[in-house]
């Protein structure tokens, strides 16, 4: 049991019968009338956002989540394979249960599974990813001064909108968090 007083950005606990991710959370001392903490938790099984308050001191239970290194195989239609890089067991995770994981997400890549009491949840990304512009339209000279974008295909098929300077081929630095361009690779 922890304290929702003890609250940290990242934690995991459980609530209704549900295993969530703190993701931001705030302490709140009224005038009048008791003390509360105001949370926005994600929840893991299927990635929704919801608000949530607690009365100051109110007990939940926390959620240990195991994370195991593993190694992205390949898709067989819906059924995407993980294989354990030390023990070489593997897994299969379906397309719904990691749909925005599978925009970064490229052949023998390392990420994080998790799993909790032995059911898998999802899988953690590294913060960024290095993909490759498979499309794009050519920069024009002299178009770098106004600090545009223009829309630019990597090579999952997601698109980013990045500066005029970037070409096909170029190996571009995507943030996983929110899928915007961070710099060239």
């Amino acid at each position: 049991m922890i304290s929702v007083n003890d609250f940290k950005t990242g934690l995991t606990i459980e609530v209704d019968n549900g295993i969530w991710q703190v993701v931001d959370f705030q302490h709140v001392k009224p005038g009048k009338g008791a003390a509360f903490v105001r949370s926005k938790l994600r929840n893991l099984r299927n990635g929704s956002i919801q608000e949530k308050t607690f009365r100051a001191g109110e007990k939940v239970n926390r959620a240990h989540i195991e994370n195991r290194k593993m190694q992205y195989l390949y898709a067989s239609g819906d059924v995407h394979a993980f294989m354990d890089t030390s023990t070489y067991e593997q897994i299969e995770l379906q397309t719904n249960q990691i749909e925005h994981e599978l925009k970064f997400l490229k052949e023998n890549m390392e990420v994080f599974i998790m799993t909790y009491q032995s059911e898998t949840i999802g899988l953690e990304l590294p913060n960024n990813v290095e993909l490759t512009v498979t499309e794009t339209e050519p920069g024009i000279k002299g178009d770098t001064a106004s600090g545009g974008t223009k829309p630019a295909t990597v090579e999952t098929g997601l698109i980013v909108q990045v500066p005029f300077f970037v070409n096909e081929g170029d190996v571009l630095v995507i943030s996983t968090s929110d899928g915007k361009y961070v710099s060239r690779g």
